[in-house]
């Protein structure tokens, strides 16, 4: 075969006339290059000439990026993202504060250290009185034991007058009577005369300061009344005192008569409010309450007397230092 029969690929000499090249080696290199390079790229490269190639150029068109190479490291932690919510406060090590700065105070906290030492102090005091009334008033009222033997004298002067206990109410027969206090004084006037006054009732007055009041007080109902009841359980049927708190119980009556007369309209009235209390007496008025009408119990309701000598009233209660 011939120069022409090798196909596309055969040499021609020079003076033969060239074929049209395939549609896909046309734009390339001239006859005399090597053949081109059909390595699959975006574009076909260049084909090299019989010249000795210099050095290649530097590929600057654009092509696909490389992918990643697996790395044999361990993966860097993600970066924190922000976020647009607040951040958390960190928790602090030192012990919290009672209350929140913030936050304003209240109550005994509000005060200074010094203040609350002293409301503490006080509170203290106050809880010790009330636990010590408490357990005088139970070795009171509870039955002989040990310690009322050794310590009953100090109980008793803890207790009388004024917190003496009565259970009559529960006794297994109440008191049936009514019993008023009465009481008279003998009083100098600015001429130097002494006056004696009527009976005045003051258990009367009492009563009638009682009726009608849905929240009477303690002075108004019981302290006239247990005033007497002290005095009659320490002193005889003669009215002579037994044992040391017949003295005492004395006293207490003696003064409540003086500030109730001191205090009477009638009395002042009497002496022009310009007299001066000197002495007092008192007696008591004790009637049976009667029975009902269905009943057939027969009783007397006739009053009966008992009446106490003159007692002396020192100055200064005589001038009103009692209160």
């Amino acid at each position: 075969m011939d120069a022409y029969d090798e196909g596309s690929n055969a040499r021609h000499g020079p003076d033969a006339p060239r074929r049209p090249a395939p549609p896909a080696q046309r734009g390339a290199a001239p006859a005399d290059s090597a053949e081109p390079d059909v390595r699959p790229g975006p574009e076909p490269e260049p084909v090299a000439s019989d010249v000795p190639p210099g050095p290649p150029e530097p590929d600057v068109r654009p092509g696909p990026e490389p992918e990643p190479v697996a790395s044999l490291a361990p993966p860097a932690p993600p970066e924190p993202i922000a976020s647009l919510a607040p951040l958390e406060p960190v928790a602090s090590l030192a012990p919290p504060e009672p209350y929140p700065p913030g936050e304003p105070r209240t109550g005994i906290a509000a005060l200074s250290p010094r203040y609350q030492v002293g409301v503490a102090l006080a509170l203290a005091v106050v809880a010790i009185g009330v636990c010590v009334h408490i357990g005088m008033t139970f070795l009171h009222v509870a039955p002989a034991n040990t310690v009322t033997r050794e310590h009953g004298e100090a109980v008793d002067d803890w207790i009388y007058p004024e917190f003496e206990q009565n259970w009559k109410l529960f006794a297994p027969n109440p008191l049936q009577q009514n019993i008023s206090i009465q009481v008279r004084a003998g009083v100098r006037g600015p001429d130097g005369m002494t006056l004696t006054t009527g009976w005045y009732d003051l258990s009367a007055e009492d009563g009638r300061a009682i009726d009608g009041n849905l929240l009477p007080s303690h002075t108004q109902q019981n302290e006239l009344r247990r005033a007497w009841d002290f005095f009659v359980a320490t002193h005889d049927s003669e009215n002579r005192p037994v044992g040391l708190r017949g003295a005492l119980s004395e006293s207490y009556l003696r003064r409540i008569t003086v500030l109730r007369l001191d205090r009477d309209d009638a009395v002042r009235a009497a002496t022009g409010s310009s007299g001066v209390i000197e002495r007092v007496q008192v007696r008591s008025r004790t009637s049976n309450v009667p029975p009902p009408e269905w009943s057939r119990e027969k009783v007397s309701t006739t009053p009966s007397y008992r009446e106490l000598p003159w007692w002396r009233v020192p100055q200064d209660e005589a001038r009103g230092g009692v209160r």
